[in-house]
């Protein structure tokens, strides 16, 4: 058994792998693709949040046929496959309308996918899940160096457009489909089983546990206001291309220090308990986004990038597992689903709430996460796990 879950951890770790070498040649230029269109910062803020909002209810109802029927795989390659068709039609958006559907399109898949993919993933490693989800997560975070490493070269030495690139990681995003075929089914017994009493079935303690991870949730908006800002700081010293290329520049530290430290953090987790990873994990987002805010320093912004990507492996990871815990077996995957859909809605608000602050001054966003991150910090860490 713990071969057998390993070698699912490591497959469904490669997918990722491969899928966020795609995602995340998009993800850096994104933001400059969106204002290429037109869109204002509250578009962005709203492009940001549908990422993960609008479709979000996939993720719980994908979570509960999962648990009914027994079966998870089919769901898993169903969403990394509408996933891979929306990042071909992103690259034919002529106005951010068009890209607002097509990233909500391929957050579509991402929804009918996590809940059943990371039952799997906590399944397969009943006894070490910090350290499963830890792997996954450090393997799906190297994809995001390279993808975010291989935007930068073709962005700044080939000069590609932001079509051709988006194109080049929708061929990528297909590719990543076939180690599915390897992952084996931690198949279960169908469950005659309705969607509210499953709802219902979800313990107070998980509610409590879901409810302060969508505090800090709250906080957590788009990455693309953090490229934004280091934009906005770089115009001040070189033209618009060169601010472009260090701020993904910046962003691939990001991923270099979020693949490093996943699975030291996973680790730790399992060792010293989830609740006080994700307290420091909180406290660091508050202190990351202050700083955003009072500095405007290139060197201050490469140590945030880093301590940015600190974060998420901090957090990432570590609070599915940490809801994985705390979730009856039997309903394990509407427990994750209603995890994913609760920060999936949080997600609309937080952006949008970022991009109107940002309106007035870029220094209220940062401030505004600060403060929220803070409050999450104090509520996880008096959370008796």
């Amino acid at each position: 058994m713990k071969v057998k879950g390993m070698f699912n951890v490591v497959l469904l770790g490669i997918v990722s792998f491969l899928n966020d070498v795609s995602s995340e040649m998009i993800f850096p230029i994104l933001p400059l693709f969106l204002v290429d269109l037109g869109a204002s910062s509250v578009a962005i803020g709203l492009i940001g949040g549908a990422r993960d909002s609008i479709t979000s209810l996939i993720k719980v109802v994908s979570g509960f046929f999962s648990d009914k029927t027994g079966r998870r795989k089919i769901y898993v390659f169903s969403g990394y496959f509408t996933s891979a068709i929306s990042k071909f039609l992103l690259a034919f958006s002529r106005i951010w309308q068009h890209a607002l559907a097509f990233v909500s399109l391929e957050r579509t898949g991402k929804g009918i996918r996590d809940a059943p993919r990371d039952a799997i993933i906590a399944e397969s490693m009943p006894d070490h899940r910090g350290k499963g989800f830890g792997i996954h997560r450090a393997l799906d975070t190297t994809g995001a160096v390279l993808g975010s490493l291989a935007c930068l070269l073709l962005f700044w030495i080939w000069g590609l457009s932001f079509k051709t690139i988006i194109l080049a990681a929708g061929l990528i995003s297909f590719v990543s489909l076939f180690p599915l075929h390897f992952v084996r089914e931690t198949r279960k017994k169908p469950r005659k089983i309705g969607f509210s009493l499953a709802l219902e079935k979800i313990p107070k303690r998980v509610r409590i546990a879901i409810f302060i991870v969508a505090i800090f949730a709250l906080a957590n908006f788009s990455y693309m206001f953090f490229i934004l800002k280091a934009i906005e700081m770089f115009n001040g010293f070189v033209n618009a291309r060169q601010s472009a290329i260090f701020a993904i520049a910046f962003y691939v530290l990001y991923n270099v220090f979020y693949a490093a430290f996943s699975i030291p953090f996973g680790k730790l987790a399992d060792s010293i308990g989830k609740t006080k990873v994700l307290a420091i994990g909180y406290c660091l987002f508050a202190f990351t986004a202050l700083a955003f805010a009072l500095f405007n320093s290139w060197k201050i912004y490469m140590f945030l990038f880093i301590c940015y990507g600190l974060v998420y492996a901090l957090v990432e990871g570590n609070q599915r597992a940490f809801i994985a815990d705390l979730s009856p077996e039997k309903i394990r995957a509407t427990c994750l689903g209603a995890f994913h859909t609760t920060i999936g809605l949080v997600a609309l608000p937080a952006s949008l709430i970022a991009g109107l602050l940002w309106k007035i001054s870029s220094v209220y966003t940062f401030l505004f996460g600060s403060i929220v991150a803070g409050i999450a910090a104090i509520l996880i860490s008096n959370f008796k796990d």
